[in-house]
């Protein structure tokens, strides 16, 4: 089966060289296969597919396109379990708002995505229906917790898939996967309808296989929904309509806080040819620094911050309200019963930490405190972007893990800052993208571009840029 971009499919069912009706059944078997190798997906939804193609006009440039849903957005009369047994017979009454949009732009959906549960992760590995696999090598991880969108798009299934990003569950498994990732601004994409994590830092967005296709889906999924009041009022640009490969009038910030931090000799290298290669195309490129302590603040603020905004989103799933209901003699025993049967011990250990930084006791030093570090760190990259259009930065230090890997040293600089800095764009709201920029030992690594609230043409040129110059747009995996 031939994969193909989205532009490449839209000219080829629009001029009727490809039949829309055998692509689909060739699509689907291909599905099957892949979900044997990589179990992606937790529901695959072939007969709405159909239903999707059979009202496809194939007029704009997604209809008739096949894509992939994180199962964390509602779909209606579609099993929707955020990849948690508290929520696995949960069937929506409606749509998520970007589901909608899709619906009526024409496309059509495949499946629904494995994640992390409830989107508290970043491996894949505690999805009620097992960790997800790498499509490079399958004795890997795809990451977390958008492992399934990314392993869909990364081995060829669908052009484009959806997924959350509450510290970098789009970014990082792209940057493993070797597709492009992309997280807008905070509220540029309605939320309404997508099962929370943390509400100040979750923000929606997609992985394509290059960076036209991710110009397509941003536009087509962001504006104004009036059913979530923290989307954006800022019209939506037509990104793909301004997208330039001419980057000679970029400030680009390398953020050396997190760069230096590189120990892997050759994602290293891979680095320091990316920033050559950006002061060829004409960008300015000058090193910048954060302060280390504020940097080393990053992983505690994050885990604060997000797990006692999800303990409070959460308190919903009691198996009285929503959730799985288990038996008791008392409406606080079904309750027990309930979330200790419903939840996996991750998110539980999630929960718990979340209610201790929000007990009365504690609100001050700990919760509040959080929220004070992050507003420091954010002034912080608003001094960069005074003067820089973008922050560039190594997407991770490693290539996709082991399966069955740990990392022992979690109090290393290494660890505290290189593998967690990506939730510096949650943090200050704005657009960050993740996009291939080599190979180490087989795999695709990956470096990330931040920029500005609401600069998201200047990020899409800027990697649209970086694409062509390095050559690795449509890349994809099958066979690992």
């Amino acid at each position: 089966m031939i994969t193909y971009s989205i532009e490449e499919l839209h000219q080829l069912f629009k001029t009727k060289r490809l039949d829309p009706k055998t692509y689909y059944d060739d699509l689907f078997k291909e599905v099957d296969f892949q979900q044997k190798r990589l179990n992606a997906f937790v529901t695959i939804t072939k007969d709405k597919c159909y239903e999707d193609l059979n009202k496809a006009d194939f007029h704009s440039l997604l209809s008739g396109i096949p894509y992939v849903l994180k199962d964390n957005y509602n779909t209606k009369g579609i099993l929707t379990t955020a990849s948690s047994k508290m929520l696995a017979d949960y069937v929506p009454v409606y749509d998520a708002h970007v589901v909608d949009l899709l619906y009526n732009a024409g496309s059509c959906l495949v499946g629904k995505a494995s994640l992390d549960e409830l989107a508290m992760g970043g491996t894949n590995k505690s999805a009620l229906t097992g960790p997800v696999f790498n499509p490079w090598d399958s004795t890997r991880i795809a990451g977390g917790s958008s492992g399934g969108s990314a392993a869909a798009v990364a081995s060829g299934l669908v052009p484009f898939a959806l997924g959350s990003d509450t510290g970098d569950s789009i970014r990082k498994p792209a940057g493993y996967c070797g597709v492009v990732g992309f997280k807008p601004t905070w509220g540029r994409i309605s939320r309404y309808g997508v099962i929370p994590y943390a509400s100040s830092l979750d923000t929606l967005g997609a992985f394509t296989r290059n960076v036209r296709d991710m110009c397509i889906v941003t536009e087509a999924i962001a504006g104004r929904d009036e059913r979530d009041m923290t989307s954006s009022i800022k019209p939506v640009p037509h990104y793909l309509n301004h997208l330039t490969d001419d980057i000679s009038n970029l400030k680009i910030a390398v953020l050396t806080s997190v760069s230096n931090e590189i120990r892997n000799p050759d994602i290293k290298a891979n680095f320091n040819e990316v920033v050559k290669t950006f002061k060829k195309l004409g960008a300015t490129v000058e090193n910048v620094t954060m302060p280390r302590e504020l940097m080393r603040t990053l992983l505690p603020t994050y885990t604060i911050i997000a797990n006692s905004e999800a303990t409070s989103n959460h308190s919903c799933l009691d198996g009285i309200k929503y959730g799985d209901r288990q038996e008791g003699t008392s409406t606080d025993e079904v309750m027990i019963n309930s979330r200790t049967d419903g939840f996996g011990d991750l998110v539980k250990r999630r929960f718990i930490l979340g209610n201790l930084a929000l007990a009365t006791e504690n609100q001050e030093r700990m919760f509040r405190k959080a929220q004070r570090v992050r507003r420091l760190i954010v002034e912080e990259m608003n001094k960069i972007y005074e003067d820089y259009d973008i922050i560039l930065t190594p997407n991770c230090g490693s290539i996709a893990p082991k399966i069955d890997e740990a990392n022992d040293d979690r109090l290393s600089d290494e660890y505290l800052i290189l593998e967690n800095h990506l939730c510096l764009g949650n943090f200050a709201g704005t657009p960050s993208l993740s996009l291939p920029s080599g190979f180490v030992d087989g795999m695709p690594i990956a470096v990330n571009i931040m920029g500005r609230l609401f600069a998201e043409q200047t990020i899409l040129n800027c990697a649209y840029a970086l694409e062509k110059a390095l050559g690795f747009a449509n890349q994809y995996s099958r066979e690992g």
